[in-house]
Order: C-alpha cells, then structure tokens, then sequence
C-alpha cells in the first residue's frame, strides 16, 4: 500500500501545491489531517480510492451528505441528462416544481418549500423568516449545536469549560473573532435535553424571541436523540409564548421519511434542511407553515423578506435530489435504519468485548462513538477531554489506516449502498483498535 505520508507522495505534492493557493491548503477544514489531506480520486458505491490508490469503505459520506454513496447510477444518468439541457437559467424550470411537490407530500408540516445552496443558508433563511413574521430580534438555541456560519446560529458550538459560564445561564460564546456584540446579546443559550433549565431562560427573555432553533439529534453535542420530555416542553412552550420553533434537519432528515421530527408529536414552524437531499450537489431547503413561509412571497402587498439566490433551484441540484430523494422511500428508510442500529449494537459488543470506556450513539442510519462509559446527554457531558480527544484520534487514525473513512468526530452514515458485509468490516476493525488504546490505557 502506498504511504501518503512519504514526502514523495501524491498527496503530498499536491497539498505543497494547495497551501500556496489556499488558507491553510484547503476550502473546507474537515479535509485536514496530518501531516496532509488524502486527496480523492474516485468514488464508487460506499468505496472511495485516494490518488494513490487506496481504497476505503466511506462511513463519512461527505459527512452524511450522500445517501446512495458515491457516483449512484440513477442520479449519474438524469444529472447528465440534464448538463445536455443546461446547468442554470435566469427562467424556472419545471423539475423545481416536481421537487418542491415531492418533498411536501414527504411531511404534513411542509406547507410551502423554498430552495437554496447549503445547510448555513437554510438554517439562515428560517431564522431572518422567524424575525419577519414575528417582528422580534431574539433567537434562542441550544448549547454546543451547530447550525452553520451564520453569525447568529454559529453562537456557542464551540463553548468550553473556560467560557460556557453556569448551567444555569449558558454565555452566549462567539465561534469567530470579531463576531459582533449585539449578535452574542440576541442569542439566547439553553442547555439540551435539561427541560426544567431550559424553561427558566426562555422565560426571561419570551418578550423578545422570534424562535428556538432545535437540532434533534445535534452532532456537536453527542449525537443523542433529544428527550421526548425535552422536545415536548420546548414546543408547548413555543405555542403558549407565540414563539416559532424552528428544527434543523440538515442532517437528520434521512432518520425518517419526514424527518427526525416523526420521532416527536411536534410540527415545527419551519424546518431547514440540506446534504442528503440535494442527490451529491450542493444543496439546502426551508419549508413549513404556509403562513410563515408567506414573509418571503414577492407577490405580498408588504414583502416582509425580501429572498432570492443566482443558484437556487437550479436544474442540475433539483434534478439529482428529485432522483436520490424519490429512492429514498419508505421501504429504502426502514432498511437504512435497521442497518443503523445493526451497526450501533454491533459497535456496543465490541465495547464489551474489548472492555474499554466507551459508548456508541446516534438514531436512525447515524452513530457515533465516544471515548467515555457513559453514554453523554448534554453537551457539557459529551464534551471531550484531552485524553479523550486523543484517544479518538488515535482510533480515527487506526481506522484510516486500516481502510474505514469516518467523520472526524468518530461518527458515521450509512449509505444505501452499504451491507452487513462493510458493518462486520467496520466493527471487526474497531474491535482491533479498541484493544490497542486499551493497551496504551
């Protein structure tokens, strides 16, 4: 095999190459790893090869954005029809019409639908639409969530031990210098799956906010399933105060065919989603309440928010999600999903087996593996220690080396693709690097 990192590799010469053109060597900082990227030469099915030709099984899936894996013939023929036809208009086209019917008969929620490019600029979209219909500045979220680069939504992912502040009253904790004062002041902190908490802020500041912005399952803060007790407490408290409540399911809409939301008796206001949806092309979606959604109708007497986009809707992206989004059915979910939790117990033996201080999270076709018995349920508990986050690395590492891809949080999503055959592969891997952190204990 090919070492990437002799200084004579490919990925070496290329990385000497990228760091002249490029802050760091790179437009994205989930490709880094040391002492350089591995650069993709192609993509099959759930097998990546690198340009030196190594080949991986990919439980990334360019971090849970590509539901049918790599290259998915039905999505690779309509794609390429559609190039012939062309790549953007400054017309509509018809395909925008039969996605937006498509994904709205997915939930009853999803009244009215817009496009857009990303998963930032949806999670955007639904707070500014939050701030037009209610009038109000103020957003609240939970602690350690990521919602993308928007000032606002970005507040305190990456809160520490240092700065988090009380429990009780979680700092609103800028990710970016230079982030401005009066966006920390109208983003209100509440700590996940603590109700009682959580209540108590927004209580305090229910006067002013235009919406709580939820994740389901957040990945920053330990990809665990929020509590029924949580969820409901937070939408009743929404419905009581006139507060929308917004869900972010960029990542999690592939746990059901609506959404992550079926696992709750909720219907939020709005929901933003992305990745998956978008069949392997840059992609996000704001749907909801029609009367919501209404704020961004240019045919209203008053246009409370103004929205429009170069790229969004364009033929090429609503063409591969139509495709990827259609196959991913019903009966294509529930066989993800067994998979999902075929892959997460399976991981669980392999704890036991190797008798080491971890635990496996995660819900639908998602997990993730921590470096701690406990199974972790806020983000402060879920938050890494040095030790810890050394000895994810040290697993990360095995795993690459030993031809697994995983998101660099030691997470992984499965892909349609993907059998039962690369789960043994995946957990008989893990099994071998358990035992040797378990050595170095």
């Amino acid at each position: 095999m090919p070492d990437p990192t002799s200084t004579e590799s490919r990925s070496a010469a290329l990385y000497e190459r990228a760091r002249k053109v490029m802050p760091g060597g790179c437009s994205r900082n989930t490709v880094l790893r040391k002492p350089q990227p591995l650069y993709a030469e192609n993509g099959t099915g759930c097998y990546v090869t690198d340009v030196e030709g190594v080949r991986r099984i990919d439980f990334a899936n360019n971090v849970a954005s590509l539901i049918h894996g790599h290259a998915y013939p039905p999505v690779v023929e309509a794609v390429a029809a559609q190039l012939r036809k062309g790549t953007a208009f400054t017309l509509a086209t018809e395909v925008e019409i039969k996605f937006a019917e498509h994904m709205c008969g997915r939930n009853a929620g999803f009244e009215n639908i817009r496009f857009v490019n990303s998963g930032t600029e949806a999670v955007m979209g639904c707070l500014k639409a939050a701030r037009a219909y209610t009038g109000r500045p103020k957003i609240a979220k939970t602690e350690g969530a990521y919602h993308g680069q928007y000032d606002y939504a970005e507040v305190s992912q990456t809160a520490n031990p240092d700065n988090w502040g009380d429990a009780n009253s979680p700092a609103s904790v800028p990710v970016a210098y230079g982030t401005p004062e009066s966006a920390l002041h109208d983003v209100i902190v509440i700590p996940f799956n603590q109700p009682e908490r959580a209540i108590a802020i927004l209580n305090r500041h229910a006067n002013a906010l235009a919406c709580v912005l939820l994740d389901l399952m957040p990945h920053r803060v330990g990809l665990v399933p929020a509590s029924q007790e949580f969820v409901r407490a937070i939408y009743d408290w929404t419905r009581e105060n006139d507060v929308l409540m917004v869900c972010d399911e960029v990542i999690t809409f592939r746990s059901n065919y609506g959404g992550a939301q079926e696992w709750f008796d909720v219907q939020p206001d709005l929901v933003a989603m992305g990745k998956m949806i978008g069949g392997g092309f840059p992609v996000g979606a704001l749907a909801g309440r029609q009367e919501v959604m209404g704020v961004m109708d240019p045919l209203a007497e008053k246009v409370l928010f103004p929205h429009a986009g170069t790229f969004s809707a364009n033929p090429v992206t609503m063409t591969a999600g139509l495709v990827s989004m259609s196959l991913f059915n019903k009966t294509a979910v529930e066989k993800l999903n067994r998979l999902g939790e075929k892959a997460r117990s399976s991981i669980f033996e392999a704890i036991r087996i190797a008798d080491i201080p971890a635990c496996v999270t995660g819900g639908g076709s998602l997990f993730r593996i921590h470096m701690q018995a406990e199974i972790p349920t806020t983000y402060r508990a879920a938050y890494m220690t040095a030790k810890e986050s050394k000895m994810i690395q040290a697993l990360l590492d095995h795993l690459l080396d030993n031809g697994i891809i995983m998101i660099n949080s030691c997470s992984g999503a499965l892909s349609t693709v993907m059998t039962e055959r690369e789960i043994d592969i995946l957990v008989e891997t893990l099994l071998a690097g358990f035992r040797k952190i378990r050595r170095l204990l």
